[in-house]
């Protein structure tokens, strides 16, 4: 009396795409050892039928078929040779990595500045020279200092304010050399401070006045 052999899943060839199940994985591996290329084709699309069946959820998917065109590519591990309705994804292809996205951050080591910073440094950079422009370039200055001091919670020197402006503004901005003289830093701070409490405040009688009565 002959033992049937047991044949264990830790055993077997590792799925490539676990939803479609084993037996897709053996009809596929079957198509890519036809010799016969139209029969190879005719067997593929009635692959991808089947395949559009057991994941029902990816009709509504855009681009359905080119997907399961795909996932009929990997399975074979990129070894089916058929005639695709759609460019043929290669494993160069699926392997390839995206190109970095740039951080939005031109200078990250100062990142307590923002970004905002920046955008109204490139604007003022934009406007013709004159009075207006120095008036911007000053309340730029300005910002920048009280947004240091929030970082920094203590003081700072004019002159280190300047320095900044001048890298972030590609030395567009310079008022290293002008007398200009920028707030004092406990004003900015008690500045701060005011409407860090206004802030607190508003909130505070927001959730009172909206507060459940019964």
């Amino acid at each position: 009396m002959s033992v049937a052999l047991i044949e264990y899943n830790t055993e077997r060839e590792k799925l490539i795409i676990p939803e479609y199940g084993r037996h897709l994985q053996k009809m596929i591996d079957h198509v890519v050892a036809i010799e016969d290329r139209e029969e190879r084709n005719k067997q593929a699309k009635s692959i991808i039928a089947v395949m559009g069946n057991l994941q029902p959820h990816l009709r509504d998917v855009p681009d359905f078929q080119h997907k399961l065109w795909d996932q009929l590519f990997i399975i074979s591990k990129f070894e089916l040779d058929v005639d695709s309705p759609y460019p043929i994804l290669t494993k160069e292809k699926l392997e390839e990595r995206p190109d970095p996205l740039g951080y939005p951050q031109n200078f990250p080591k100062y990142r307590f500045y923002g970004n905002n910073i920046k955008r109204m440094i490139d604007v003022a950079i934009s406007w013709e020279e004159g009075d207006l422009k120095e008036a911007l370039t000053v309340t730029i200055a300005n910002h920048m200092k009280k947004c240091f001091l929030n970082w920094n919670k203590d003081t700072v020197e004019d002159k280190v304010i300047f320095k900044h402006l001048v890298e972030l503004s590609n030395g567009a901005l310079d008022l290293t050399n002008s007398n200009e003289t920028l707030s004092e830093s406990v004003d900015l701070m008690r500045s701060s401070k005011k409407k860090q409490t206004t802030t607190n405040n508003n909130k505070k009688n927001y959730k009172k006045n909206n507060k459940k009565r019964y």
